[in-house]
């Protein structure tokens, strides 16, 4: 396949960015988006110029580090996938392909399509683990968990950090990631000594870092490569008005 990629370039946070346009020849249907970069990456440095600056670690849809919006979509047209997960048969030849990095207050630009995210590792740090000593590992049945709140727990844990939630989202919040977050521990036993000064603490750190407020538009799920449900967000909202009742 022949395609015509318009890239955000930017050399770094003070810059005002553009697109820019490529032509790349004998693309495999069997790509990964990633590997289209890696080829336009080697043919630009071959030419002299500098390359697309990306971020990329495991390539198998776990780590969340991929973290592009193509088409205006994060991660692409392709549903419950990551962008090194979308391979080039979704695409047909002659095709233009807009990639851009993440567009939010809270995920600045570093360069071209990297964006820090270190945002989500302050709400983490706010609240996001548990304290309680609780020796070495307990045996798995010890502890009774309903199903229902272990699946629940665990459909949460999927969650793996990407960001594509507060890229899509119209108000730029990172409510879903927070919620997915605050969800799985609030569901669990080991959780629950911590659960109400959690959810404050992770919320308030969710505002501080100037995430947009959750307005329920849906978009967030629709693109979360894992399929974390907006009945996260309505379990931190519970969560939340109830931590708020205890304490006053």
């Amino acid at each position: 396949m022949r395609l015509k990629l318009r890239v955000w370039r930017q050399t770094g946070p003070d810059d005002a960015g553009r697109m820019v346009t490529y032509e790349v020849d004998d693309v495999s249907p069997d790509m990964s988006f990633l590997e289209l970069l890696d080829v336009l990456n080697e043919k630009l440095i071959l030419g002299g110029e500098e390359p697309i600056a990306f971020d990329h670690d495991c390539r198998e849809g776990i780590c969340g580090a991929c973290s592009l919006v193509i088409n205006g979509t994060p991660h692409g047209p392709q549903k419950a996938t990551t962008t090194c997960q979308l391979h080039m048969r979704t695409f047909s030849d002659g095709d233009s392909i807009d990639v851009e990095p993440w567009r939010a207050r809270a995920f600045p630009v570093i360069k071209d399509l990297v964006v820090d995210r270190t945002a989500f590792d302050r709400i983490i740090q706010a609240g996001g683990y548990i304290t309680a000593p609780t020796g070495s590992a307990p045996e798995a049945h010890s502890v009774p968990v309903p199903k229902p709140d272990a699946d629940a727990a665990f459909e949460a844990a999927t969650c793996i950090g990407c960001g594509a939630c507060v890229a899509a989202c119209p108000n730029g919040s990172g409510m879903l990631f927070t919620a997915a977050k605050i969800t799985h521990l609030g569901l669990m036993p080991q959780g629950q000594p911590e659960r109400d000064s959690r959810v404050l603490n992770m919320v308030h750190a969710h505002d501080e870092e100037g995430f947009g407020g959750c307005t329920n538009s849906g978009e967030c799920t629709a693109v979360c490569p894992k399929g974390i449900p907006l009945a996260a967000i309505s379990q931190l909202n519970k969560d939340f008005l109830h931590a708020v009742r205890a304490k006053s």
